[in-house]
């Protein structure tokens, strides 16, 4: 019976999120871009899924996802981030005689970690309104990372770099 957000949630760790939500019983709302298979995934999913077209680094779009899960569903118990971008670049590539771009770096902090931040801070917002249960507490915010953290990525490997 609980309710949970998950961006990033048409694909991927996000997807088998919804999914493994939904399986359980939860509702779930599917937060990501427009142009993902968000619909479509709620489409299969049945009345328990919505999916939230949603920017992560969008104040007002957050809230929107938000929104949508309160109206729909009643509440929001859980939030989990699953959204995320990478590129895959050398700091400065040689051969090419060239830095790895400014600008993509701060698309990745933007989404990665202020997109992140974004849903956090409004979804426990959200999660205070609802009533503590018996052990005091109202939500619970789930955040995910990348294997890459820990494994890199191989710039050999990918003809951009």
């Amino acid at each position: 019976g609980m309710v949970g957000v998950v961006t990033g949630g048409a694909s991927g760790l996000g997807q088998a999120t919804v999914r493994r939500l939904v399986k359980n019983e939860a509702r779930a709302v599917i937060v990501d871009l427009p142009h993902s298979s968000g619909e479509a995934l709620a489409k299969e999913l049945g009345p328990s899924c919505a999916f939230a077209p949603t920017d992560v680094t969008s104040e007002g779009e957050v809230q929107g996802a938000l929104t949508l899960a309160r109206e729909k569903f009643g509440r929001i118990d859980i939030a989990v981030n699953c959204a995320g971008i990478a590129v895959a670049s050398k700091t400065y590539n040689f051969r090419k005689n060239e830095a790895h771009s400014l600008e993509a770096f701060q698309k990745v902090i933007q989404v990665n970690l202020i997109g992140t931040f974004n849903m956090i801070r409004l979804a426990a917002g959200e999660m205070g309104k609802n009533e503590p249960d018996e052990s005091g507490h109202r939500g619970v915010i789930i955040n995910t990372a990348s294997v890459a953290a820990f494994e890199g990525q191989d710039c050999l490997k990918h003809p951009s770099c």
